[in-house]
């Protein structure tokens, strides 16, 4: 014989299942349900007890009980995870989405791509689309220009708000509170500039990103290596750049052969930047590492490939998108919290830094 409670809880499940309630939506009052099925108080919480272990519905303290389950697995429609990257087909996010991938498959899970080219406008243009259609049941998100004020935060907890959880994957914004996974950007820069130190050099001038989060935090790791090395810091042989001024890096050749004069090292934002860095000595008859030892930061094909190949500092991309991945679909297959992770980086050495004399 069926039980009281079991009557509120095949109810619910059948309203998840016709559509009638979605994630997010919030359910009858507890009088509502004890006048509807004309039961005690004690049986109706017995029901969302019971719902809430299937991780069905949550209690929120002095608001009510709301759907959590993804309505779509729920009731066997696929379930859809969007993954916005500022770009897709080169440099190191093509193993981001190898990583996402390869869970999102395994899980079942529908893998929806889109680049935002590190812009602002687009980043906008997304985030609407998405909440707008609700088409989609979570978000991989990399941050836009992340140093910067950014007007999309709204935008972010808007699509909380209709519970479609976001996670950001390489970066994130300070002035959200939403997890991300990426390296551990300040112990990169902190690993390229110490192995400089440690190979003897005392002159180690650096070039970062001014509008990502990430150059400032792999700054941050540079300056800790060279106090750590009573090593001074000279503000005229730091550069900074922004997005733009890195892809036409090579066409302001004079400005980081003048800025890095009287330099031994440079600790580089990332691969592309020492990639870049590497040509612009060579062509000017510089030696690398002869006359500038050249530290960079992935561990990317460039890296690799360079001309010189470079040393670099690993991020473990592909590790940081099957672990984003991971998170994601479980909070939204099994409604489990989200945590911030932040890989520990590791240096490979190759070919573009000179030891001058061991310490």
């Amino acid at each position: 014989m069926q039980k009281k409670y079991e009557r509120i809880v095949l109810w619910v499940q059948e309203e998840i299942k016709n559509g009638s309630l979605s994630r997010g939506d919030k359910l009858p009052s507890e009088n509502e349900l004890m006048d509807r099925f004309d039961v005690s108080r004690q049986t109706v919480r017995r029901a969302m007890e019971e719902l809430a272990d299937k991780g069905v519905v949550e209690g929120r303290r002095g608001s009510g009980t709301y759907v959590t389950v993804n309505t779509r697995r729920y009731a066997g429609r696929e379930v859809r995870i969007a993954v916005m990257l500022t770009y897709v087909d080169t440099y190191i996010f093509p193993s981001i989405i190898k990583g996402i991938e390869s869970v999102l498959s395994r899980e079942g899970c529908t893998l929806q791509i889109a680049m935002t080219d590190n812009a602002v406008e687009k980043e906008r243009m997304l985030l609407k689309e998405f909440i707008h259609t609700q088409s989609v049941d979570g978000i991989i998100a990399e941050t836009v220009k992340s140093a910067l004020p950014n007007p999309n935060t709204e935008l972010y907890r808007e699509l909380e708000r209709l519970g479609i959880p976001v996670l950001f994957v390489n970066s994130f914004y300070r002035e959200l509170d939403i997890p991300h996974i990426s390296m551990d950007d300040r112990r990169a820069g902190y690993l390229a500039a110490k192995h400089l130190a440690e190979c003897g050099h005392t002159r180690i001038g650096g070039i970062f990103k001014a509008d990502d989060g990430q150059g400032h935090l792999r700054y941050a790791g540079y300056t800790d290596a060279l106090m750590e090395k009573d090593i001074k810091i000279r503000g005229d042989q730091v550069i900074w750049i922004d997005s733009e001024e890195l892809r036409m890096m090579e066409d302001e050749s004079v400005k980081f052969l003048k800025r890095l004069k009287g330099c031994t090292a440079c600790v580089c934002y990332n691969d592309e930047t020492a990639y870049k860095l590497v040509s612009i000595f060579r062509k000017a008859g510089h030696r690398v590492p002869e006359d500038l030892s050249v530290a960079g930061i992935d561990n990317s094909g460039l890296a690799k490939f360079c001309p010189v190949p470079l040393t670099s500092v690993e991020n473990p991309v592909e590790e940081l998108g099957r672990t984003a991945a991971e998170q994601i679909t479980r909070k939204i297959l099994k409604n489990e919290e989200m945590e911030t992770l932040e890989f520990a980086p590791r240096l490979i050495m190759r070919n573009s830094v000179q030891v001058i004399h061991e310490i």
